[in-house]
């Protein structure tokens, strides 16, 4: 029995083993000469570029190579490096940024490299207008949404309470009655007066499981989803619904303010806020907003439209400055401008009421931005512009190298800083 359990133990750890895939072990390097990846207008960047196999250079590899401003390369070609190695010089006259992205096929797969130099980024300014109504619009909004009680329905979540948090389900009425909004309410068990954070999600139709980690630290957290439907429900559920009726979301009605989608996006995070602010554990002084993408954009939106936030995240931040592509400037995801250079007055003048750079135009409270100079779905020229928009103290902290996603390091930082502002640590 002995040896039988003993072989059984090996074959579990080989098979783990074995699972286990980590990293590539090759790669493509592509290093400015600039430790911070940043320079003045009319400086020259250096980008030195390797081809690497273990760490060691690959001899008489082909490349494929673009580079040029974001989003608008005006260089590219086809380079056989035969020590593994090539260089690459680029200058901007004006602020922004440079990328230079190289790709390598080797056997049936292909590497890909990519660097981004920031060029006088802290001079960048945002092209989109700001509404003359805008306040006035979002004013008769919200107040017309308040009209409709909350009438919240809470539900105990016991699988996702631990020792020192209890996990809820929640919903409150949104816009109009019926339309509600859900998510996943995390409070400390301990009685008391507690901070509060909003977490406010990325693009996309998903689940959510609420944050009970920062609860057990001494804080109040709501999770929330933003399509009116329940947030614990079986993935299928959302993966029909993201290629049925809400796939392109964000795309619906942008030529009419009153029917864009984000509308209620935007009604359903403040209704959130007022919802936080009718629970006795909350301490009335102290509530955070955060998110990244989507959620970047939607911690804008609260910090500039509701004075109960007293500090925001807003990492990699979408929807801002979406109007950049008319000028031939980089513009926000979801680029509505750069694929339709033939849009509607009437499109451009109703994105300005959803763009993100108009809600940080108004923000006071202290904020902590965060993004990657590598990022091709969020261009870092329109989180760099909106971040230099803000009046209100604030902080940046660019991860030059990462792209759409965050290393351990930004989320620890970004984690740390909320507590900080929230009075937890």
């Amino acid at each position: 029995m002995k040896r039988v359990l003993l072989l059984f133990c090996l074959a579990t750890v080989s098979l783990i083993s074995v699972a286990q895939i980590l990293g590539s072990e090759i790669t493509v390097l592509v290093q400015p000469d600039h430790s911070d990846w940043t320079y003045k207008v009319g400086e020259t960047a250096k980008f030195d570029v390797s081809v690497l196999r273990s760490s060691t250079p690959i001899e008489n590899v082909t490349v494929e190579y673009e580079a040029g401003p974001e989003m608008y390369p005006d260089a590219n070609g086809k380079k056989v490096l035969k020590d593994g190695k090539m260089t690459w010089t680029g200058k901007m006259t004006e602020p922004g940024f440079y990328r230079l992205t190289v790709k390598a096929k080797i056997g049936k797969k292909e590497y890909k490299g990519v660097a981004t130099a920031a060029f006088s980024p802290e001079k960048l300014q945002p092209s989109t207008v700001d509404p003359k109504d805008f306040d006035s619009f979002w004013k008769n909004a919200i107040d017309e949404a308040r009209k409709t009680p909350l009438n919240p329905h809470v539900e105990l979540l016991p699988e996702r309470c631990t020792d020192k948090v209890n996990a809820y389900e929640v919903s409150f009425n949104n816009i109009r009655n019926d339309s509600r909004t859900y998510g996943i309410l995390c409070i400390p068990k301990a009685s008391g007066k507690y901070p509060a954070l909003l977490r406010v999600p990325g693009a996309g139709v998903r689940p959510y499981q609420g944050d009970s980690w920062f609860a057990s630290e001494g804080c109040i957290t709501l999770e929330i989803g933003v399509h009116g439907i329940p947030v614990t429900m079986k993935q299928s559920i959302y993966d029909n619904l993201a290629n049925g009726a809400l796939n392109g979301y964000w795309d619906s009605n942008v030529d009419n303010r009153d029917l864009n989608y984000y509308k209620r996006v935007v009604i359903g995070c403040i209704r959130a806020i007022d919802y936080i602010a009718t629970l006795k554990e909350w301490n009335g002084t102290k509530l955070g907003v955060t998110g990244s993408s989507q959620g970047g954009f939607l911690s804008l939106v609260c910090a500039g439209l509701d004075k109960r936030v007293t500090c925001y995240g807003a990492v990699h931040a979408a929807i801002c400055d979406m109007t950049g592509s008319l000028k031939g400037k980089p513009d926000g995801w979801p680029h509505y401008f750069y694929y339709d250079k033939n849009a509607s007055q009437q499109k451009i003048e109703g994105s300005r009421y959803y763009d993100g750079v108009n809600f940080a135009r108004r923000i006071t409270c202290p904020g902590w931005f965060s993004f990657g100079y590598n990022d091709d779905v969020v261009p870092p020229t329109t989180a760099w512009a909106t971040y230099n928009i803000v009046k209100g103290k604030k902080e940046i902290h660019p991860y030059q190298q990462t792209a759409h996603f965050w290393y351990q390091e930004q989320w620890d930082e970004w984690n740390e800083w909320l507590m900080k502002e929230l009075g937890i640590k």
